[in-house]
């Protein structure tokens, strides 16, 4: 029977290669592939979009109307839903901390882990993220959109093996694709995947990456809602001051976008001291959600609504500066309470207000400017400053409004707010997160290389040690000069007790009966096994030494570094992800 079984697993085996093969081998398998992954990060972000509104109708009431644009909440008790959705996530989040997990995101899984997401992750990620939105926390679901739709391409391309770098330009364009899904915006989310979550661009990802951004807004088209579309103006005449005007506004809206981000983490701290990071910090951030959404179900959800409703009502300005400041309250407190979810439509619909009060009060100094004008330009500029990719954001506004005439002050805002965000911060939203947790990544880059260039996988384990209590004639008689150029001073533990320069050792004014602890240097600088290279060079340079021992957690000698070999190592492994970036392997 077994004998039996084995040739056709055998055969499986084989087809399964010569698929992978095939994979690697043809640019049209490749872009074949992420067709497939377009189609499942369509389907995913209609589902997910399906289950949230489905949730705001059950909570809410809300049928065709988003609950961003309701008047008010004519029932009180339905804000109950918000305590009840932190309840969810609270139990969520208890059975989440049993099983020991933490969910990577995907811009973090592309830069850190070569592209390999967790099925687990995206699920719980994805379910996080629609019990927030669906119980009407200040968050977005674009972020569950590019999370699932780079897990399915992740899972997938782990199923096939491809190589890292195409692993990663994969999930690159199953996020996107989530993302040109939601907006029916397929150039936008294509933009979405080099600028965000791949990091760079390459002629040999782009096929791909437009393949499945065009599949998934196409899957939206035909079985989702009708992409929304937003009026401008028919006939305009943009002079030099209209660019002067949209200039300062990029900057201001960077301003703001900088202020959003510190906000959030300024607030998760407050909570966390006040709630003593107890779990129940999403109930305590529900309770303070619902007077905001009391006096405005603007601040509620991510804001679909609210900014199609602004727009076609022209409020005055008090109005738009009071939504504003609800805004941007509500969405630090989900943010900063532990609701899961994302600020790029929140940051749109913050720029649409900022946006038009600018305008407003503009024409009150002599300029001309239309409110709608501005509102699109001050949704690219502060959704730049927090979610990053210019060329993102200036693609969205023009897939959305198809007008082409208002994309030079939407490119200069947006340009401004991105370098002047850039230069002052120096993070979007979702690299600042993750730095504030402790992790280096500053854009999607692939620097996942750097974890393996620690102190323990880079020292040598062939060192000379001499005891602590040996004279110096006896190390001269023991390690001849010549032989090695330093020697580890340990005591009889193996404990660490500092480095002994050979030519100190072998000093001829030194009193040969003298214990050889009287030469020893950087007693009190070691290199630990898991430091990474950057922390490796600091303290290199620090302590001004060309070779460090690496000493455990007990203090007991591992290995040695020097900065010759550390140094050229890192250099050898970024000009490997050069060439990697640009394609050359």
């Amino acid at each position: 029977m077994r004998s039996a079984r084995l040739p056709k697993h055998h055969r499986l085996r084989q087809g399964i290669i010569a698929v992978r093969r095939w994979l690697r081998a043809s640019e049209g398998a490749y872009i074949v592939l992420a067709a497939v992954v377009g189609t499942m990060a369509g389907l995913s972000t209609l589902i997910q979009s399906w289950l949230a509104h489905g949730l705001q109708h059950i909570f809410y009431g809300v049928t065709i109307n988003r609950l961003s644009a309701l008047a008010s909440i004519r029932h009180p008790w339905r804000l109950l839903a918000l305590p009840l959705g932190a309840l969810a996530l609270i139990g969520l989040n208890r059975w989440l901390a049993l099983r020991g997990r933490t969910a990577v995101d995907v811009v973090e899984a592309n830069a850190l882990h070569g592209g390999r997401i967790a099925m687990f992750d995206n699920l719980v990620i994805g379910a996080q993220t629609i019990i927030s939105n669906g119980c009407g926390a200040s968050v977005g679901l674009e972020a569950a959109y590019a999370q699932l739709g780079g897990g399915l391409a992740s899972w997938l391309g782990q199923k096939v093996h491809l190589r890292r770098a195409d692993l990663r330009t994969l999930v690159g364009a199953g996020a996107g694709a989530g993302v040109g899904a939601a907006f029916g915006a397929p150039l936008a989310g294509a933009f979405y995947a080099f600028e965000i979550v791949i990091g760079t661009y390459s002629t040999a990802a782009v096929a791909p990456v437009i393949t499945a951004s065009l599949v998934a807004a196409a899957i939206m088209r035909a079985i989702g809602p009708e992409p929304w579309l937003m009026a401008t103006t028919a006939v305009r005449q943009i002079t030099l001051g209209d660019y002067a005007a949209y200039a300062l506004l990029g900057l201001l809206c960077a301003g703001l976008g900088i202020a959003v981000m510190r906000l959030v983490t300024a607030a998760e701290r407050v909570m966390q001291a006040v709630t003593r990071s107890s779990p129940w910090r999403p109930l305590a951030g529900s309770l303070l959600l619902m007077p905001i959404a009391w006096v405005s179900p603007q601040a509620l959800s991510a804001g679909h609504g609210a900014l199609h409703l602004d727009l076609a009502l022209k409020p005055p300005v008090a109005f738009l500066l009071g939504v504003l400041a609800l805004k941007v309250a509500a969405s630090v407190v989900s943010l900063a309470s532990g609701f899961r979810g994302g600020l790029f439509f929140a940051s749109l619909f913050l720029g649409s207000l900022a946006g038009q009060a600018f305008g407003e009060i503009a024409n009150l100094w002599g300029f001309a400017i239309d409110p709608n004008d501005a509102a699109l330009v001050g949704m690219a500029a502060l959704s730049v400053s927090i979610v990053g990719g210019s060329m993102t954001l200036a693609l969205l506004m023009l897939e959305i409004t198809h007008d082409f005439a208002l994309m030079g002050v939407v490119l200069t805002a947006a340009l401004i707010s991105s370098a002047v965000t850039r230069e002052a911060f120096g993070y979007s939203f979702s690299t600042w997160r993750l730095h504030v947790r402790g992790s280096d990544i500053r854009s999607p880059r692939d620097i996942g290389w750097m974890t393996t260039l620690t102190a323990g996988r880079m020292m040598r384990r062939d060192w000379v040690a001499v005891q602590t209590g040996t004279s110096v004639g006896t190390f001269r008689q023991t390690v001849p000069q010549g032989s090695v150029s330093k020697a580890i001073l340990v005591d009889e533990g193996g404990h660490y007790g500092g480095i002994i320069p050979m030519a100190a050792a072998h000093a001829p004014t030194l009193d040969l009966e003298a214990g050889i602890e009287t030469v020893a240097r950087l007693q009190d600088k070691v290199l630990m096994p898991a430091m990474g290279i950057r922390a490796i060079l600091d303290t290199l340079d620090e302590a001004g030494a060309d070779e460090l021992a690496v000493v455990n957690a007990e203090g007991l000698v591992v290995g040695v570094l020097s900065e010759k070999h550390a140094r050229r190592r890192y250099l050898e492994e970024i000009e490997a992800d050069q060439k990697r970036m640009f394609g050359e392997t």
